[in-house]
C-alpha cells in the first residue's frame, strides 16, 4: 500500500529538518512525501530543496496560501497513495516503525482509518512530555462525551477524501474537529486504535496559542458539533475540554 504523507509550512525553519528527517527515516519505504509551503519568508524553501535533493519521493509547493487547512487540502489533492496522513511542521513522527505499523494494521483489520496517541513535547526539548494524549478503541458513543482522536495520528484511506470532501475553510482552528466527526458519526467507515504513541507535537501550535485562539476555537467546537447534529452540544464541548485535564498528569 503506498502512503501519502503531507507536511504543511510556514517560516518552519527551527522544526521543519527535525519533522521531515522523521519521515525520511521511516522504514516503509512506498511513501510519497508532500511538502506545502505557504510562500516562507525564512530558510524554510532553501531547506525543503535541500531534502528533496537527495529524495526523488519529494514533491514540494511554495505560494501564498488560506492558512492550514488550505494547505492540507492542497496536499491532500496532489496525493496518490492508498493511505492518507499528515505530519505537521512542529511535529514528528515517534519511531521509525510508525508508517510501517500503520500499514500493518490497515492490512490485518480492513478498516476505512487508523489511529494512535500523541505526546506533546516541550518545544525545545522534545524528549521532555508535556502531555500525553491516549486514546481509545472507537465506539459511536464516545462523540456525545466529547471523545476525537488526536488528529495528526489519524491516518485515512484516501477515498475517504474523496468521499466526504476536504477540510471546510469557514473553520480556522477547528476543522480538523469538524472533519472527524464528518468521519465518525458516518456508519460508513470502520476505524482501528493502534495503542501505541505515533506522532509528538510540540507545544504552542495555533488553537492555543492564546486566549483569544482559545476562546474561538471553542466557539469553532461548538459550530462543529451542531453541524454534525450531535445532542446536546453545548455539553459536548464542555465535556471535551475536561478530557483534556488528565492528559497532564499521564507522563
Amino acid at each position: 500500500m503506498k502512503v501519502s504523507l503531507i507536511t504543511a509550512t510556514y517560516n518552519s525553519e527551527k522544526t521543519l529538518e527535525f519533522c521531515m528527517n522523521s519521515v525520511l527515516s521511516q522504514t516503509y519505504t512506498d511513501i510519497e512525501y508532500i511538502v506545502v509551503d505557504g510562500n516562507s519568508s525564512d530558510n524554510t524553501v532553501d531547506l525543503i530543496k535541500s531534502k528533496a535533493k537527495d529524495s526523488p519521493n519529494i514533491t514540494w509547493t511554495s505560494e501564498p496560501d488560506k492558512g492550514i487547512y488550505d494547505a492540507l487540502n492542497k496536499g491532500i489533492e496532489k496525493a496518490t497513495g492508498d493511505i492518507v496522513g499528515f505530519v505537521h511542521s512542529d511535529d514528528f513522527l515517534a519511531d521509525d516503525e510508525c508508517i510501517s505499523q500503520i500499514v500493518q494494521a490497515f492490512k490485518n483489520h480492513k478498516v476505512d482509518g487508523v489511529y494512535g496517541n500523541l505526546h506533546y513535547v516541550s518545544f525545545e526539548n522534545p524528549d521532555v512530555v508535556i502531555r500525553n494524549w491516549t486514546s481509545q478503541p472507537f465506539q459511536p458513543k464516545l462523540l456525545k462525551r466529547g471523545w476525537m482522536p488526536a488528529h495528526p495520528t489519524l491516518f485515512l484511506n484516501r477515498k475517504v477524501y474523496e468521499t466526504l470532501g476536504n477540510f471546510n475553510l469557514a473553520y480556522k482552528i477547528a476543522a480538523d474537529y469538524d472533519f472527524i466527526l464528518r468521519i465518525f458519526t458516518s456508519s460508513k467507515y470502520s476505524f482501528h486504535y493502534l495503542p501505541k504513541t505515533v506522532v509528538k507535537m510540540r507545544v504552542g501550535g495555533a488553537s492555543n496559542k492564546s486566549l483569544k485562539n482559545l476562546i474561538r476555537k471553542t466557539k469553532e467546537d461548538l459550530k462543529a458539533a451542531r453541524t454534525n447534529h450531535l445532542s446536546f452540544p453545548l455539553s459536548v464541548i464542555v465535556m471535551k475540554n475536561l478530557s483534556k485535564i488528565p492528559q497532564w498528569f499521564k507522563k
